[in-house]
C-alpha cells in the first residue's frame, strides 16, 4: 500500500512531542510521501526544515488568509526565495477565508492573487485554501488562469467541502480537489455522494493534520498515518479496492507535485 498525504502541519505545536514518532508511524503505514504546509513565513521556514530532516517529507510555503495581515512586496519576497528550496513542492497554501475575519478581505484578495502569480511564475503548483468563500475563490482562479498563456501549473483545492458543480469548474483549470477527513464523518454523507461521483484522477487524499481527525479517531489529534482510513472509506464508497484507490491517488499526488520523471513514472 503506497498512500501520500497532500496536506497536513507538522510544525502544529501538537506534534512537538513525538514528531519524528508521528513520521515513522506514517511511513509504517504505508505513505511515501508527506507534504507540510506553511502558513505564514515562520511556518514556511520549519516546513522546509522538517523536510530537511525527513526524507518522506516535502514542504509547501505561502500566506495563508487568516496570515495576510500586512502582506507586502518584502512578504513575498521571502516566500519566493523559500520557495527555491529543492523539497518545496507548491505554494500553499494561500487564498480566502470569511469565516474568521481574521484580516481584511481586500488584503487576502492581494496576497492570494500575488501568490497566484509567483507560482506562475516558478513553475510551482498552489495548495487552495477556500472557507465560506467559494465564489471569491473560483472567480479569482478563473482568471488567473485566462490571463497564463500557456497555461500555468495549477494545483489543488484543499481539504474541499463544495459540490460536484464547483469541483467540474476546478477540473475545467487544471485542478484537483482534496479529500480529507469529514468524508468519514457521520455527518459527511454530501461529501460521500461527492467521493462516489468524482473521475478516479482528479482527487488527492490529505489528512489536515492535526486537524479535521477522521472516523474512528474524531476528536482526538490527527495525523498523517490516518490518511489511510480516509482512502479506506472512499474506496468502500466507490466499492473497489482500497489498493486501487492509494494507487490512483498517489499518481495524482506525483503528478501534481512533480514526482513524475519524462517517461511518466514517478521519481
Amino acid at each position: 500500500m503506497t498512500l501520500v498525504d497532500t496536506h497536513c502541519h507538522l510544525g502544529w505545536r501538537s506534534f512537538d512531542a513525538d514528531r519524528a514518532e508521528v513520521v515513522r508511524r506514517a511511513i509504517e503505514a504505508g505513505v511515501r510521501r508527506i507534504v507540510t504546509v506553511g502558513v505564514d513565513v515562520p511556518t514556511s521556514r520549519q516546513a522546509i526544515e522538517l523536510a530537511e530532516q525527513h526524507d518522506a517529507v516535502y514542504a509547501a510555503v505561502g500566506l495563508h488568509p487568516n496570515d495576510a495581515a500586512g502582506f507586502d512586496a518584502e512578504a513575498l519576497s521571502v516566500i519566493r526565495a523559500l520557495a527555491g528550496h529543492p523539497k518545496v513542492v507548491a505554494i500553499g497554501e494561500i487564498g480566502l477565508d470569511k469565516y474568521w475575519k481574521k484580516v481584511e478581505p481586500e488584503t487576502q484578495a492581494r496576497a492570494f492573487q500575488a501568490q497566484l502569480e509567483l507560482a506562475a511564475d516558478i513553475g510551482k503548483p498552489v495548495i487552495i485554501h477556500n472557507r465560506d468563500a467559494t465564489e471569491g475563490v473560483m472567480t479569482i482562479l478563473e482568471r488567473h488562469v485566462a490571463r497564463r498563456s500557456p497555461p500555468a501549473p495549477v494545483g489543488i483545492l484543499h481539504s474541499f467541502f463544495d459540490g460536484l458543480d464547483v469541483a467540474r469548474r476546478a477540473f475545467d483549470l487544471g485542478f484537483t480537489i482534496g479529500l480529507s477527513g469529514p468524508v468519514t464523518f457521520k455527518n459527511g454523507e454530501r461529501l460521500r455522494e461527492l467521493a462516489r461521483a468524482l473521475p478516479a484522477d482528479r482527487f488527492v487524499i490529505e489528512t489536515d493534520a492535526p486537524f479535521l481527525t477522521p472516523e474512528p479517531r474524531r476528536g482526538s489529534r490527527n495525523e498523517p498515518a490516518y490518511v489511510r482510513w480516509i482512502a479506506d472509506r472512499i474506496a468502500s464508497e466507490r466499492g473497489v479496492p482500497v489498493q486501487q484507490i492509494a494507487e490512483r491517488t498517489t499518481a495524482t499526488a506525483e503528478r501534481v507535485f512533480g514526482w513524475v520523471n519524462a517517461y511518466g513514472s514517478a521519481s
